[in-house]
């Protein structure tokens, strides 16, 4: 059970986006983004919307807050992984009508880098709700937030970004790995499309170890063999998420793309494998969803 929070901090406000009160400053305008195809070809790496006013305006708050180092923004692809994303993002988006994507999963399983793959495809815009936070509250990990604060703080701000984002059409929106344990979260998240990036724990926990836990809050208390504490503080969460998990419309299971793939091995896969399938599971239920209707 979280804290009660007696006052939050004022966050500052950002590039020009402001709320004059509450714990997220970084308002979003809710800009009437169409789904209509872009009248030119989609060409990975590039912006169809460059010259929209109101999209520039969008792609500046993006690139203020989910800046990465030179040189790992982007992801390569095959040329046969390219052309199925694309083939398979335009089956797809007559179908979300412009409705935000938002993943959900495990700390370590890839939201954010499968995030971009299909933000790039779907020609939508990208977010990071841990990096809106950061943002909004004026301090610069989620680590640090808890330190200085709480859980309970950061999961109120994460609510306020979610409310926020939920205003707004065609974004991709990569969440906190404790997002879902919050139901007026989902009432946000189900404006849209909610995906799952079901990892195995075993290999998240590899993952987590090889590069550490201290951007990790709630695995980095505990001291020991890092995959033997990653391990099991995953295995504690996943315990009690599982079931909020499992409310996703979609859920996209590393096992079995590796089965696919005629392999066991999830750790090999690409990111642009996982994203491939993020728009299959998408299709079918969106194409389902759309039977049932008429």
């Amino acid at each position: 059970m979280e804290a009660s929070v007696g006052i939050r901090a004022r966050p500052r406000a950002l590039a020009g986006f402001d709320k004059p009160h509450g714990a997220y400053s970084a308002r979003i305008p809710a800009a009437r983004f169409t789904a209509e195809k872009p009248t030119q070809r989609l060409v990975l790496g590039t912006d169809p919307w460059s010259t929209d006013p109101v999209l520039r305006r969008a792609a500046k708050l993006k690139a203020s807050c989910c800046k990465k180092s030179a040189g790992t923004e982007k992801v390569h692809y095959s040329a046969d992984e390219a052309l199925i994303l694309q083939q398979k993002a335009q089956d797809v988006l007559p179908y979300l009508d412009g409705r935000c994507v938002y993943l959900v999963g495990m700390m370590g399983s890839g939201k954010t880098t499968v995030g971009k793959i299909l933000a790039e495809v779907l020609g939508y815009s990208f977010f990071d709700s841990d990096k809106l936070v950061e943002k909004a509250v004026g301090i610069s990990s989620v680590a640090e937030i808890f330190q200085l604060h709480s859980e309970a703080f950061f999961r109120d701000n994460e609510s306020e970004v979610l409310r926020d984002l939920s205003s707004m059409h065609r974004l991709v929106v990569a969440t906190g790995g404790g997002a879902v344990i919050r139901p007026i979260n989902w009432s946000y998240m189900k404006k849209g499309l909610t995906v799952w990036l079901d990892v195995p724990l075993d290999a998240l926990a590899r993952r987590i170890a090889a590069v550490g836990t201290a951007s990790r809050p709630l695995l980095h208390q505990e001291s020991g063999d890092p995959y033997a504490k990653a391990y099991a503080k995953l295995t504690s969460l996943f315990e009690q998420r599982m079931d909020s998990y499992a409310n996703a419309d979609a859920r996209v299971s590393l096992e079995n793309i590796a089965l696919k793939q005629g392999h066991n091995d999830v750790t090999i896969l690409t990111p642009s494998a996982i994203a491939i399938e993020a728009l299959l599971k998408m299709e079918t239920f969106l194409t389902e969803k759309t039977m049932v209707r008429n």
